[in-house]
C-alpha cells in the first residue's frame, strides 16, 4: 500500500530549477534509497517533504490525504521525521536531553495544566523521558545518556540523531546522508541498525545516501536524481548497472 506520495513536485530559487516535476511514492514499511550528484536536488526534496520548504507546483499525499502546504510541526506530529546531513545536537545538553527534544507530540493537557503541573503533567514527563532512555538503549547508548554530546564520539553522535529522530514516534524517516563522514565498515553498522529499527518500529524508510554500495544493501528500491529531476527508478542492482546512472553519478566520482 503506498503510504506517501510525492506528485509532480517543482522547486525554484532565484530563477534556478532545483527540482523538476519529481514523484515519487514510498509503500509502508519500505525503504527506498535516494543518490545523485552533489547538487541534484536530493535535500531540497527532503526539506520540502519535512515543510521546510514550500514546492512551487505539486503536491504530497500521506495515505491520499493532501498535506502539500502543512507546517513542519503538524508535519512531524503526523509521523513524518528527519535528520539532517549536519549534525543539529545541542553541545551544552546531556545525551538523553538532545534525545528529549526530539518528541514533537502536543502535550497531553492544556496550557494551564502544565503550569499547575499536574500529575497528569507529571505523569506524561516521566512516560517521555523512560521513552527518551528506551530510544537512546535502542541505538546502544544506553550508557551514555548522561555525557555530553562533546564527549562523544563522531559516530556516537550519528547514533544520538538517530534516537531524537526515534524519539519522535515516527512513521516515515527521512534520513539525509546518515553515513557521511564514515568509511565502509562504520556506514554499513549504522545502515544495519537502522534496518533493524525500521523492523523493530514497523518504521518507512526514506534515505539519501552518497554510499551507493552500502545503501544498495539495505534499500528495497532506489531513485537516482540529476539535475533536480527523477533520472531512474529501480531495483538496487538494476540501478546500479544503468548506463545513465554510471555516466551522471557513479562516473563522476561523486560517491
Amino acid at each position: 500500500m503506498t503510504l506517501l506520495s510525492c506528485e509532480g513536485i517543482s522547486k525554484s530559487f532565484l530563477g534556478v530549477k532545483a527540482l523538476v516535476d519529481v514523484s515519487i511514492s514510498v509503500a509502508e514499511g519500505e525503504t527506498l534509497g535516494i543518490i545523485g550528484p552533489n547538487g541534484s536536488g536530493k535535500t531540497t526534496f527532503f526539506n520540502i517533504l519535512s515543510g521546510l520548504e514550500r514546492a512551487d507546483a505539486g503536491r504530497i499525499l500521506l495515505e491520499g490525504r493532501d498535506i502539500t502546504r502543512t507546517p513542519p510541526h503538524r508535519i512531524s506530529a503526523q509521523g513524518i521525521v528527519r535528520t539532517f546531513q549536519n549534525l543539529r545536537l545541542f553541545g551544552g545538553m546531556t545525551a538523553l536531553d538532545n534525545v528529549i527534544c526530539g518528541g514533537h507530540k502536543e502535550a497531553p493537557t492544556g496550557f494551564l495544566g502544565q503550569i499547575a503541573q499536574t500529575a497528569r503533567v507529571r505523569r506524561a514527563e516521566a512516560e517521555g523521558r523512560e521513552h527518551a532512555r528506551a530510544c537512546l538503549a535502542d541505538v546502544g547508548l544506553g550508557a551514555y545518556e548522561n555525557a555530553f554530546t562533546t564527549q562523544l564520539s563522531y559516530g556516537q553522535t550519528k547514533r544520538l540523531e538517530l534516537a531524537r529522530a526515534l524519539n519522535g514516534r515516527p512513521r516515515i524517516l527521512l534520513l539525509d546522508e546518515p553515513t557521511a563522514g564514515m568509511n565502509d565498515v562504520q556506514a554499513g553498522e549504522i545502515l544495519e541498525l537502522v534496518a533493524a529499527m525500521r523492523q523493530r518500529h514497523a518504521l518507512t524508510l526514506i534515505v539519501i545516501e552518497h554510499n551507493v554500495p552500502v545503501l544498495a544493501r539495505f534499500a528495497d528500491r532506489m531513485v537516482v536524481m540529476d539535475a533536480g529531476q527523477k533520472l531512474v527508478e529501480g531495483l538496487p542492482g538494476d540501478v546500479v548497472r544503468d548506463a545513465r546512472v554510471i555516466e551522471a553519478y557513479l562516473g563522476t566520482g561523486a560517491a
